[in-house]
């Protein structure tokens, strides 16, 4: 059996419980730079409040309905995450994390159990070791428990946040209530597809020949059919090591000066560096990407970008910034209002198992000095050691006009009990 267990609109519980007073009222969480909402709570969701609203558009509204507005506290939000995916961990050895406020668990051997009671136990631990509501989805296989998970979620005063689906009544019932777009794994493309063939719900999609699904479509999408059968075809991902790493932001404000900008793509290929240095991976090349602010169309409007390709493989910090910031020299056009960079490595190989050059070498004191950096930013828990062309007082230049205290990370915003 696969259990599913997902938190209910993570980033605002996330928020509810370090401030009581947001318990069942609407909370939006927003983006980078306070751009849009990208979660809110069911009292927001019932107000009708659109996910990816811009909140300048939206502003009036969310006071007009007394809409508690926050900006994202993504070290908030990182610490509580892994507070609950650790109590996970403690229901069974075989876990997979798939993303920030959800991950599947494996009973594997767990023939004897009492899966509701099981269910009931981990909403319940978790509910009272970090104060996050959430709900839990079992079945047979991981598209099934995706579906119990749903159903969980739909009428939690009926479900209690827990769905078993354990006989073959339950999975076509299940399915039968479940549309076609809401099946995990099929997008808006492929459901209109879909329907075209008369799949209205889920139990239409497993009724289609395997056969002619593997042909005209793919081998994921018949693992998926197989998967809503009851037949176990999708396994628990392991933790690999990413093939590309990528750091981009919006810019707190528009720049069109050179200097904001190679400081911005600086820091982020020291971010880039660093990520490589923790998977023990090294780059092949580089790419910077520029663009302007999109939203204004009154100004001329420019997007580009600049790969550069190294002689040797590398995870330094120095190198990769030296070369992000030589390719922004190139790459920018005087007199454009920048508003986003990015910079991504690609091309990554094991850090010690790549082709060797014979002429070109990295300067071999890089690595003790990454490695001595790498000590100090953990040891100290921010990113301390910078280099000289980066601003020294911020790490990120957003927005956060609405940002709560980093409870959990920050020992001067800890709770005080008087």
């Amino acid at each position: 059996m696969f259990a599913l267990v997902d938190c209910n609109n993570f980033y605002a519980s996330c928020e509810r419980v370090f401030n009581p007073n947001l318990q069942n009222k609407p909370v939006a969480i927003l983006s980078n730079n306070d751009g849009c909402v990208i979660s809110m709570s069911d009292e927001a969701k019932k107000l009708q409040l659109p996910f990816g609203a811009p909140i300048f558009k939206w502003n009036a509204f969310c006071k007009q309905n007394n809409i508690t507005v926050c900006s994202s506290n993504y070290p908030l939000y990182g610490d509580m995450s892994e507070r609950v995916m650790k109590i996970i961990g403690q229901f069974s050895p075989d876990i997979e994390v798939y993303s920030i406020d959800e991950a599947f668990l494996h009973f594997n051997g767990f023939d004897h159990i009492d899966f509701s009671k099981r269910a009931t136990e981990i909403r319940s631990r978790i509910l009272q070791w970090t104060g996050i509501p959430t709900c839990v989805g079992i079945a047979p296989t991981k598209g099934l428990s995706k579906v119990a998970n749903k159903i969980a979620r739909s009428n939690l005063k009926q479900s209690k946040g827990i769905c078993v689906i354990d006989t073959d009544e339950k999975r076509i019932k299940a399915l039968q209530w479940l549309p076609i777009e809401k099946v995990w794994g099929i997008g808006y493309q492929l459901q209109k597809k879909l329907k075209t063939k008369g799949c209205v719900t889920a139990y239409d999609f497993t009724q289609l020949n395997s056969e002619w699904v593997r042909k005209n479509y793919s081998i994921v999408l018949w693992r998926l059919q197989q998967d809503l059968l009851g037949k176990p075809t999708l396994e628990l991902d392991e933790a690999s090591s990413k093939k590309m790493i990528a750091t981009t932001r919006s810019f707190e404000y528009t720049y069109d000066t050179i200097s904001d900008i190679k400081e911005r793509v600086s820091t982020f290929a020291m971010s880039c560096a660093e990520k490589l240095r923790n998977q023990n991976s090294s780059c092949h090349m580089v790419i910077v990407t520029l663009r302007s602010d999109r939203h204004k169309k009154d100004s001329e409007q420019h997007r580009t970008s600049k790969t550069v390709i190294f002689s040797h493989p590398t995870n330094s910090s120095l190198t990769i910034s030296k070369s992000a910031v030589e390719a922004v020299k190139t790459i920018f056009k005087k007199g454009i209002k920048y508003k986003r960079a990015g910079v991504i490595v690609t091309g990554l190989v094991p850090e010690d198992n790549f082709q060797l050059d014979m002429f070109v070498q990295e300067n071999p004191k890089h690595k003790p000095l990454m490695h001595t950096i790498d000590i100090l930013n953990k040891k100290f828990k921010s990113d301390k050691v910078k280099l000289g062309n980066q601003d020294l007082n911020r790490t990120w230049k957003m927005r956060q006009e609405r940002l709560s205290p980093k409870y959990t990370t920050n020992i001067k915003d800890i709770i005080k009990v008087r």
